[in-house]
């Protein structure tokens, strides 16, 4: 059983790791668009563009599912990745959890890039799930690029930056870009240190989304179950290993160890 997941560069590792965590016997298949990237600067045309062609590059593997591992592609591309594959490939799309986190009717922050910030899609997922919150858009300018190259000091700049903007009363946070959650310790630090130490609830997209797909192909977690899944590279459509950045990062450690033995990129 192959899981594909797709995204501009190395945000789609949460979401992979969770679904490692979720079902150690599941195949993945990294599809990310380094030649592309950034995604979030060019037009929705052209997000739709590069989102197709990198889900395309990962259907031409037969996946049983393909997870849309990034918000400004599924904001963008989601319904013409779904025209397209499904219903041979059911694809699943990353949403901010705004929902879970102003479920309380706290006070809750967005952490996303500028592009999300403020753009008629989150706009309208605050309006339909959190009426009842107090609700502060927090924009992230470069935290995303600064992941994507594990650049430790422009992410925390970027990480203090943004904690700045965050109400010190803050309840719950959404970290609305895939590639936050591989940051998240850095993020609670900056946080805890405006908050005073009273450390808000922290909502990301990466398990609920894996239990999602797994879901849309009939399948129910087993973590219990031995590590036997394979890992599958592709980068720009081209066979591929994962790169040294995003075995920096815990979450490519995670899904390359059950690897050890597979071909990577094939």
């Amino acid at each position: 059983m192959k899981i594909a997941l797709m995204d501009s560069g190395i945000g789609l590792l949460a979401a992979a790791a969770a679904t490692r965590r979720l079902r150690p016997d599941a195949d993945l298949l990294l599809s990310s668009d380094p030649d592309g990237m950034p995604w979030g600067p060019r037009t929705p045309a052209g997000i739709t563009e590069r989102a197709r062609a990198v889900a395309r590059a990962a259907a031409a593997h037969r996946p049983a599912a393909l997870i849309v591992a990034c918000n400004t592609a599924s904001v963008h591309a989601l319904e013409s990745l779904r025209a397209e594959l499904e219903p041979d490939i059911p694809v699943i799309g990353t949403v901010p959890a705004i929902k879970p986190a102003a479920a309380a009717g706290g006070r809750v922050a967005i952490w996303a890039t500028p592009a999300t910030t403020g753009s008629p899609y989150q706009r309208g997922l605050i309006r339909e799930f959190a009426a009842g919150a107090t609700v502060t858009e927090v924009p992230c300018p470069g935290l995303a690029d600064a992941v994507e190259y594990a650049d430790e000091a422009a992410v925390a700049r970027a990480v203090a930056a943004a904690a700045a903007l965050t109400p010190s009363d803050v309840t719950d946070i959404v970290l609305g870009c895939t590639h936050y959650e591989l940051v998240e310790g850095s993020i609670r630090a900056a946080v805890a240190a405006r908050t005073g130490g009273v450390e808000p609830i922290y909502h990301g997209s990466a398990e609920a989304v894996a239990v999602q797909a797994l879901r849309r192909i009939g399948l129910a977690p087993q973590p219990e179950l031995p590590a036997t899944g394979t890992l599958t590279v592709l980068h720009s459509g081209r066979p591929a290993a994962l790169s040294a950045t995003a075995l920096g990062y815990a979450e490519g450690r995670l899904i390359a160890e059950p690897a050890r033995d597979a071909v990577v990129g094939g």
